[in-house]
C-alpha cells in the first residue's frame, strides 16, 4: 500500500479536537499488505458491532455513490434515513476519506 497524504486543511463535521493515537493506527494500517491482512487485524482490533457498523457505512457509502434516493438506500441498506444522511454528509463534506476510497476501489474494479 502506498501512503497519499492530502495535507490541505479539512473541516471535518463533529471533530473538534484529535483522536489520541489516530497516526499510530494509520500508520499500523498501511503497514498491511493484503486484503486478507487487514480483516485479520481489523477482526482482532474491533469487535463484531463494530465492525458490522464499519461495513454498513461503506454499504450506504457506495450505494449514495451509485446515486440512489436516500430512501432506497435506507431500504437496501436496512438503515434509517437519519444514518443515511449522516453518511452522505460525511461523504461530501467530510476529511475527503469516502470519496478517496471510492475512486479508488472503483478504478481498481474497472482495470480488473
Amino acid at each position: 500500500m502506498t501512503s497519499e497524504v492530502d495535507e490541505s486543511p479539512q473541516s471535518v463535521p463533529g471533530e473538534g479536537e484529535d483522536i489520541r493515537e489516530l497516526d499510530a493506527l494509520a500508520e499500523a494500517i498501511l503497514s498491511l499488505r493484503s486484503a486478507d491482512e487487514l480483516t485479520r487485524f481489523l477482526r482482532d482490533l474491533c469487535t463484531r458491532a463494530e465492525l458490522e457498523a464499519l461495513a454498513h457505512r461503506w454499504l450506504i457509502a457506495r450505494l449514495l455513490e451509485e446515486g440512489l434516493p436516500y430512501l432506497a438506500v435506507a431500504d437496501h441498506a436496512e438503515a434509517s434515513t437519519t444514518t443515511v444522511t449522516r453518511v452522505s454528509q460525511w461523504l461530501h463534506h467530510g476529511a475527503g476519506g469516502y470519496r478517496l476510497a471510492l475512486d479508488r476501489t472503483k478504478a481498481k474494479r474497472s482495470n480488473s
